[in-house]
């Protein structure tokens, strides 16, 4: 039995309601597909959470995956779809090439984004905005942190959350509304922001 074959037998599992045959699917694709994004995002963190991202779409997709491609080409595919989503919504774009070396970034026009900015004081900062942000999401109210989650970390439209929550989408724009702000009260001591703005 081949790979594409073992794929389809394991995903077949996990449409007849099988969990553990997803955690093999992923055990068996994770570093392929972390290598792959980390081409599109250079933060090894986000790559981590593009790639999380990436595999809770598939297993949401995946009742209606018919087999028409590879298991893992299919993957890719929603993979690649979470980096661009990922990247537009940061405001930046998927780099079309990543063929430069160290002395072209020097004399290249945009050389500076290839330049390596994880300084420790960056990583240490990175690491302390994650921690705050974990520790405000876990002292928000059950309704506020499930409207947020479901947002963001799932990634759900409005219409969606109000349809699981079983309340009006207004309530639901509310309740996110007032998770961020929230987090964003948490966060502001480290970002040093003005008063009157949330970031």
């Amino acid at each position: 039995m081949g790979d594409r074959e073992a794929d389809q037998v394991l995903v077949e599992r996990v449409q007849q309601g099988d969990k553990q045959a997803f955690g093999l699917l992923v055990s068996k694709y994770q570093r392929k597909l972390v290598r792959l994004l980390s081409r599109l995002i250079r933060d090894p963190a986000e790559v981590e959470d593009v790639a999380q991202e990436a595999f809770i779409k598939a297993y949401r997709a995946l009742p209606g995956f018919r087999g028409d491609s590879a298991f893992y080409t299919w993957l890719y595919r929603i993979g690649i779809n979470a980096a661009k989503n990922y990247l537009a919504a940061k405001g930046r774009r998927a780099p079309t090439t990543t063929e430069f070396d160290s002395e072209e970034a020097e004399n290249f026009d945009d050389g500076e984004m290839l330049r390596d900015n994880n300084t420790p004081e960056r990583v240490l900062m990175s690491k302390q905005i994650g921690d705050t942000v974990n520790a405000a999401m876990d002292m928000l109210p059950e309704d506020l942190r499930s409207a947020i989650v479901l947002r963001e970390i799932d990634g759900m439209s409005y219409e969606e959350i109000a349809q699981i929550m079983n309340c009006p989408i207004g309530t639901v724009r509310s309740r996110i509304f007032r998770a961020r702000e929230a987090i964003a009260e948490k966060l502001k001591p480290l970002l040093d922001t003005a008063p009157d703005r949330r970031w």
